[in-house]
């Protein structure tokens, strides 16, 4: 019976499909770069939505408002960082610039900043600094639309927010993610951004930094609830790049392709959907969503935050899923982030800390010779959870797989089933009685790179 369990694996059958040839190679060929890598390894981060809509309460604002209205007089960056490092995430991305236009930074290029405010100071400053006390990575949202410059969707508008843009990635220290947002109103003029202009000067100041959602090192998960797919490829149609970037009227080569797969699609790298695409490319998803049913803070919803038990169900579904994390945490207008959200915050770092703090077994294989993997746990334990990471150095290979435990009694029963690893796979185990646990490889693009395989009580 066992000899049946194993039998049929990437080394025998490989579920029917090719472990080698021209094709697998091409994908095999598609890796991350080095700052993919290393975002990769610190998966969990926070945004901080805060701005002027933190002071009038709106989600987005008008356009119209005046630095006099931004009436927040202690903005206290240090608890901003306190909070986010006991949730157990390792950054912060800022909105420095949200839709409206105010930004959060003494700019030359506009006066509708925080300098003419009641308050006066730098934001953004005071954020990086207490990000780089706390430990933390230190990213920059700046949202292209911009309801309050005169300049938008003329030629000028470019120069302006490249203008901008180089403020923030030259006095800010180093930025680990910057994040382009796609939205804009309906009535919005219609206007080509530079795209290409932008990522050259965050390349050219910034080489160490991602480029999110409406940039090419960083997708979009596709929605804002926190939901991700069944299969979370990170190597996916070069195509996907110019989902949330290109206007849908537009001419651009590769926009009839793109009407066909959206970042909202289901499968976005089976072999199936790669096959069809010439042009592939490392792109791995990041799952944005807010602690609170909106992204500023409102007063009405501190009794609808998310408690730590939903918190950390989204981070199984995300960093356990080959996705980052992106959490929203907005400050309220007394410049803190409010107590509810607080306690739901440390209740997540603590679960967190909890999941791996009593390893049963791990093993780094590196890559596996055989069909499957045993790790022994040296007597009858309840294990909780499955951790599994792929080398995605080596691109992402696994396809399918098993995860058994062994019984008391010796035999082996199936605990949990799955498709792609990825950079981390979380699984959930029920806690019976084993003495040990199986991993099967049964589908993969090559042989697999196993990293790392740690079971948890």
């Amino acid at each position: 019976m066992e000899l049946e369990i194993l039998r049929n694996n990437w080394t025998t059958t490989n579920n029917g499909v090719p472990l080698g040839g021209e094709e697998v190679e091409r994908l095999l060929a598609v890796r991350p770069s080095p700052a993919q890598l290393r975002q990769a390894a610190r998966p969990f981060y926070c945004f901080l939505h805060f701005g002027m809509n933190t002071a009038t309460n709106r989600e987005w604002g008008q356009g119209e408002e005046v630095p006099m209205d931004f009436t927040v007089m202690n903005p206290d960056s240090a608890q901003w960082a306190e909070t986010v490092k006991a949730s157990g995430a390792t950054g912060i991305i800022l909105t420095c610039k949200h839709h409206d236009g105010f930004c959060l930074w003494n700019t030359a290029a506009t006066d509708f900043s925080v300098a003419r405010s009641p308050f006066g100071g730098d934001i953004v400053a005071m954020t990086a600094a207490a990000c780089r006390k706390a430990g933390l990575d230190f990213g920059v949202y700046l949202s292209p639309w911009d309801m309050h410059e005169p300049s938008y969707a003329t030629p000028r508008y470019n120069d302006f927010f490249c203008a901008q843009l180089r403020e923030l990635l030259t006095n800010y220290g180093p930025i680990f993610e910057v994040w382009f947002d796609g939205a804009k109103g309906e009535e919005a003029a219609d206007f080509a951004y530079d795209w290409q202009r932008y990522y050259a000067l965050v390349r050219e100041l910034q080489p160490e930094a991602n480029i999110a959602v409406c940039g090419p090192d960083i997708r979009w998960v596709g929605n804002e609830a926190g939901k991700t797919r069944r299969s979370e490829f990170s190597v996916v149609p070069h195509v996907l790049t110019l989902a949330e970037t290109v206007e849908r009227h537009s001419q651009h080569s590769e926009v009839q392709q793109m009407r066909r797969l959206q970042s909202s699609d289901e499968d976005l790298g089976s072999r199936a959907v790669l096959a069809r695409h010439e042009a592939l490319c490392w792109y791995p998803a990041e799952v944005d969503v807010s602690i609170r049913p909106g992204w500023f803070h409102h007063p009405e919803e501190d009794s609808a935050v998310k408690s730590a038990g939903e918190l950390f169900q989204i981070y199984l579904d995300s960093v356990g899923n080959n996705c980052t994390l992106l959490l929203n945490v907005p400050p309220a207008a007394d410049g803190r982030i409010p107590p509810a959200d607080q306690a739901a915050l440390a209740g997540l770092g603590k679960r967190i800390q909890a999941m791996t703090v009593d390893p049963i077994a791990v093993a780094a294989p590196g890559e596996m010779r055989q069909g499957w993997l045993e790790l022994d746990f040296g007597g009858e334990r309840a294990p909780a959870c499955c951790i599994l990471e792929e080398d995605i150095a080596k691109s992402q290979r696994v396809e399918r797989f098993d995860l058994y435990l062994r019984l008391p009694d010796g035999g082996l029963s199936l605990s949990r089933s799955g498709t792609v690893i990825g950079s981390r796979k979380i699984l959930s185990l029920t806690g019976e009685a084993a003495v040990g646990a199986v991993l099967v490889i049964r589908q993969s693009r090559g042989a697999p790179q196993i990293k790392r395989m740690g079971i948890y009580a």
